[in-house]
Order: C-alpha cells, then structure tokens, then sequence
C-alpha cells in the first residue's frame, strides 16, 4: 500500500522544512565545525573505525573551485605531503585540523615550501634535502641549474659542509631563487657570451620558471619581446625587466587599475602608469623598460599609445581567454549543435526585438498623436491643433480614449519585424567588428553598426509609418469635413507598393543617423558613465532604462529635419497644401516658406515620444535577452578579484604553492613520488 500520504511523510516533510528554515537563519558555521564537514564529506577511506583522506579526496577538500591561476588540480597534491605529517599516505582529522591551521598563517605559502624540502622533519634543510627535492620536481629536461655555484654556497656553504638552513634563512633563499635561476639559464643558453638569447630561448626560459604566471595569450606572443630592441634578439636587462614584472603583477595590476579609474576616458599611456607607480610608492618600482614591457605585451604588438583595462586582461590573469575563442577539441556533432543554436538564437532575438518593440510603441503611442510635424503656418484653412495639448483635447474630445491609439494596430503588426531587424543587425555587426582578445569594438565601428541596422529597418519602417501617419492625421480632418475615416486597407490599397515607400529617401536620411547615434550613445552610457561591468558590477532597473533614454535624446533632434521632410513627403496634401517634388525640393521650400525653425518643428515633441519609447524597448530587449542566451561581461578577473564561492581557507590552499611553483612551474605534476634514499625517510 502507498503511504505517500501518511501522517509519518507528512511529519517527515514538516522536520525537513523546518530544518531547512533553522539551517537557514542559523548563526555563521564555526571554523571547526566547517573543517569538520569537508573532511567528513570527502574523507572516503575507513581504517580502525576512523576516517581518512587519500591523495585523491584531500585535493578535492581543499583546492579551490574557481581558481583564477593556471595551476593544475593534481599540483595541490604536493601539499597532501605535508599534511601527511606520520607519512604512512593517509591523513587523519588530526592531521587536517593541523594543516587548515598551518594554512592561516600569514607565511602559509614559506611554511608550506619548508617542510616540503624539509623531509627528515629535523627542522632545518642541509644542501642534500634542497638539491635532491629540486632535482625530483625539476626533472632531467628543464634548464640545468648548477648547485655548485657561488650563489648556493653563500646560503648552504660547501657541498660537503656541515651549513644548515632554519626557516628563516630558507625563506630569504627561496625569495632569490627564481633570480638566479634566471642568471644560470640565460648564461646557459648564451654560449656565445654576447649577451643576447634567440626568442625561443627567452621563451624557453620564462615557460619553466614563470609559466603558471602567465596566459597562454602572453606565452605565444612571449618571442616579440625581441621586436622592442634592433637585432631580433632579447638581452640580459629585457630577460630581467620581464622577470620583475611578473615578481610585481599584483602592484602592476594595483597601478593600472588605480591609474584607468582616475583617467578621463578610462585608459592610460606609459607616462600615467609611472607617473602613477611614482605617486604609489615610495621609490619607484618600475623602470621606463618594464613599462614598455607591460605595454607592448597588453597592446599585442600594436604600438597604441593608450590603453584600456581590458587591454591588459590577458597579462594580469593567467587563465585569460579571448572573448570568443572557439574550443578546436569539440566535436563536429558540439560545431553541428553551435549553428543549431545560433539558428535559434537569431530567432529567439527577432521575439525579443518584435515584443520590445511593441512594448515601447504601446506605451508612447498616444504622445506620438501630438506630434506637430505636419503643422504648416503658411497653408489654407484653418490649422488643425494649436498645440500638443490642445491636439490632446480635441482628440480624448471628438475620438475617446481609444482616439490616442489610433493606428497602432499597423504600429505592432510592423514593429516586429522592425525592431528585429535594428536590435539584430546591429549586434551582428558589432559581434563581428568586437576584437576577440579584448572584446572592445572601435567607434567607427559602433557607428557603422548602428548605420546599418538603422538603413535595414527601413524597408519594414516607411510602408509603416506612411500608412500610420495617415491614419492618425484622418481622424481629426474626418471630424471637419464630416467624411468617414479610411482603414489602414483602403490607405495600402490606394498607394500600392511604390506608393508605400513613398518619402523612403528621406527615411533612409533620419534612421541611418538616428540608430549611428543612438546606439552608440546607449553602450558608451552603459559601460562609461554608469560603469556596467566595472567590478561585476550590473546596472539597476532605472540605469538602464535611463542609459537608453537618454541615448534617444539627441539621435531623435539632431535627425528631426529628415522627419519633418519624409512626413511631409507621406502625407497625403489637402487642398492648398504644398505639394513636395521630391527630397530635395522638400527640404529647400520647408526652409524658404517656414524658415530654419520649421525643420526642427515638432523635435523636442519626438525627444519626448522617442526618448522613452526607445528607453521602454531596450529595457525590455535587455532583460529578456539574459534568459537563455546572456551575453558574457568581459570583466577583467584575476587574483585580486577572486570569486567568493571559494572560502579563505580554498583560497590560502591556491596560495601556499606559490613559493614550490616558483621553482618550477610543473612543481608537483610529476607523478612518481619524491624519494631521497640517503636521507633514510621511513613510512608508517
């Protein structure tokens, strides 16, 4: 018998929900008590009634699940020694308690890099523990190093001496390590002793000594550096200004984010990031050759002058990737599904224009009935509004309500296609104009794209605009002749096909502008005064809505001209009205029987219909373009903005191999085990 609906699942279901609400407004876990539950949940071997950790599940306990650094899960393993403090391959709680404590210290990463090379436990490290451990992590293939040299005797003495290291003098060590294994290799490979390296070389060098520091952007374009000096080759004092400014990214990072939030066009040349590094520090950090340095690679070679934060994305974070980098590992049926989905995703972005369209439209269509445009001061008869509101009374007075959505139905039925065809044009071209290594698109660009996307809309835009200003001009003059208003059939009938592109010219003169000045405006808006994406950060319901109303204010006068003159070219003239010949002929009598003025008549009334019209429908197109195809922030990442989903003690883990990694970049990934036979280490 089913007991789904017995009373014990139903006090079943009552405890767990109130479980989860006490869970929920709980106080903070305590420190051991969150200890406790990694251990417990990803301790999966039992031996004597007692849990423990293997190699496997201690890497999964505490290395981190966003890491920012190119370090591989199974370099964390190194660790996994040291938290084996009885060495018989298995840690306790005990012993985890111990290393999670080991790892607040503030010389974590020193600590760590100690006991590692420390292998007897005796407390200090002798030349044979340092050059065995080195030797078992390095490997035959790396640049030789020579332990023989005046370098390690002045910290271990003779090889054959009795000289050991405590603590404190093994961190000095490791802090000049890197230094001179740099000296040793490029004395190596410079056989001839000239004083310059071929790029490979220099490549060679910087790949095993600082390879997890860098992006694989950097470390393909790592030869260039010889373009910097004459001859095609790279000297000492290039070797060593790279090498400081990967020993000092964080401060390089600090500087150039510090320097470009104070810049007034959010980016800097060479002279602001010294000047900046002079104004941070008390002595300079930084020579005039390691901030070319730093340019040259952020810049990729192009010798621009100044540049933007994310220029520098791919030398400040290692796991950098360029915005729309294709992964060649897929397969053709992944590539098969990608065109698939982007079938769909160009139709699911004409819904989202056509129903943003509408939704923009709807809302400002009864401003678009006041619309003065069609008012001439120099015709027969007697005009029809005096003003906006006047228009608005006699309007709500002789039609209703319903009056000020007169024509709307033609509005929707062609916004769709419309507005589809603007949102997607233009950010198809922009897509394709966007620098792939730095997803930043030039403004000549931007303008063009919104050009384009503006001139395509007119094929949908003037058959029906032409058919809806007459509709909304028939209403009124209906009333005063005492003729029945015509449908929006008899109006496309009475045209034809020609006639319905009538005052296209004039269309193609107002939307082109329009939509290059727009759009544009709108981005520039977005990223540069409301600093979307600045810190992850997203813009409000009103930021948004008020980024893109604003755009529509000067894209909608500075184009008022070209209006005026198409809707005069699509009404239909009354009797006594001027008759208009063609583009230009309508721009040169608007401006000899009204005057300058007329050309701008009814502009501020399209900033107030166009404003918030355009507002309402980006609005509207940029929270339903979120769901399900969100465009991606190009967000500059790296270890200074760490994710939060990793707690300090993930993130200190990630930290404590910093010092093991700078002896090697593969420090850890070799799989056999370290193992010093003359040092007689015994395994439980």
């Amino acid at each position: 018998m089913s007991t789904s609906g017995s009373p014990q699942n139903s006090t079943s279901l009552t405890s767990s929900a109130i479980s989860t609400v006490r869970n929920a407004v709980s106080a903070p876990e305590s420190e051991l008590r969150r200890w406790r539950r990694v251990f417990d949940s990803n301790a999966k071997t039992v031996a004597d009634g007692e849990k423990y950790l293997d190699v496997e599940n201690f890497v999964n306990a505490i290395a981190p699940k966003g890491d920012l650094t190119k370090i591989d899960r199974a370099q964390f393993s190194v660790l996994f020694r040291v938290a084996d403090a009885s060495r018989r391959g298995l840690v306790s709680w005990d012993d985890f308690t111990v290393f999670e404590t080991l790892l607040k210290r503030p010389d974590a990463d020193y600590w760590i890099a100690f006991q590692y090379f420390d292998v007897d436990n005796s407390g200090t490290i002798d030349f044979n523990e340092f050059k065995q451990v080195f030797l078992a992590n390095v490997g035959s293939s790396a640049i030789p190093f020579d332990f023989d040299c005046d370098w390690v005797k002045l910290y271990l003495g003779r090889k054959n001496g009795t000289h050991v290291l405590g603590y404190n003098e093994f961190t000095q060590l490791m802090k000049g390590l890197q230094g001179e294994r740099l000296r040793q290799a490029f004395k190596h490979l410079d056989t001839d002793q000239d004083g310059f390296i071929r790029p490979d070389q220099f490549k060679q060098i910087i790949t095993e000594i600082a390879g997890h520091k860098l992006s694989d952007a950097v470390m393909e374009r790592l030869p260039t550096l010889c373009t910097l000096s004459p001859g095609g080759r790279i000297s000492y004092s290039e070797v060593v200004a790279f090498h400081n400014v990967i020993r000092e990214m964080d401060m390089v990072e600090r500087i150039i984010r510090e320097a470009v939030a104070k810049s007034k066009d959010g980016r800097i040349d060479q002279s602001d990031f010294l000047n900046h590094s002079a104004a941070s520090s008390r002595y300079s950090l930084f020579t005039p050759m390691e901030a070319s340095i730093i340019f040259h690679f952020a810049g990729r070679g192009s010798g621009l002058p100044r540049l933007a934060l994310p220029d520098f994305a791919q030398l400040l974070d290692p796991r950098w990737r360029a915005p729309h980098d294709v992964d060649d590992t897929k397969t053709q049926t992944t590539k098969t599904t990608s065109i698939v989905q982007g079938i769909l995703e160009s139709a699911y972005n004409f819904v989202q224009g056509g129903f943003a369209g509408a939704f923009g439209a709807t809302i400002v269509y009864p401003i678009d009935m006041g619309i003065m445009q069609n008012q001439r001061s120099t015709v027969v008869g007697q005009m029809l509004y005096k003003n906006s509101i006047d228009c608005a009374q006699k309007i709500l007075r002789n039609e209703g309500f319903l009056g000020f959505y007169r024509g709307l139905g033609p509005q929707l039925i062609g916004v769709a296609p419309e507005k589809a065809i603007k949102l997607t044009v233009n950010d198809l071209v922009r897509r394709r104009a966007t620098d792939p290594d730095t997803g930043r698109i030039k403004l000549s660009w931007e303008l063009f794209a919104g050009g384009m996307a503006g001139g395509c809309q007119v094929v949908f835009t003037n058959p029906l605009e032409i058919v809806k200003i007459r509709l909304q001009i028939q209403g009124e003059a209906a009333k005063l002749e005492g003729a029945a208003p015509k449908g929006a059939v008899h109006i496309v009938r009475q045209l034809g096909i020609l006639g319905l592109y009538k005052g296209a010219s004039a269309c193609l003169l107002r939307d082109i502008p329009f939509s290059a000045i727009y759009f544009p405006a709108y981005w520039h808006l977005k990223k540069d005064i409301f600093k979307e994406g600045y810190r992850g950060k997203e813009l409000s319901f009103l930021e948004t809505l008020g980024s893109a109303a604003i755009a529509g204010m000067p894209a909608a006068y500075l184009t008022t001209p070209a209006d005026v003159v198409k809707t005069r070219l699509q009404v239909e003239a009354r009797q006594g009205q001027t008759n208009y010949k063609g583009l230009t002929d309508a721009f040169v009598r608007i401006y000899r029987e009204e005057g300058f003025k007329a050309l701008f008549k009814g502009g501020p009334a399209r900033i107030v219909r166009s404003s918030p019209q355009f507002g309402f429908t980006l609005l509207a197109y940029e929270y339903m373009h979120k769901y399900p195809w969100a465009e991606k922030s190009h967000e500059v990442k790296t270890a200074l903005t760490t994710s939060k989903q990793d707690d300090l003690s993930r993130i200190r883990a990630r930290n404590a191999l910093k010092i093991l990694l700078d002896v090697h970049g593969d420090f850890g990934r070799r799989p056999q085990p370290v193992s010093i036979p003359s040092l007689s280490v015994k395994s439980a």
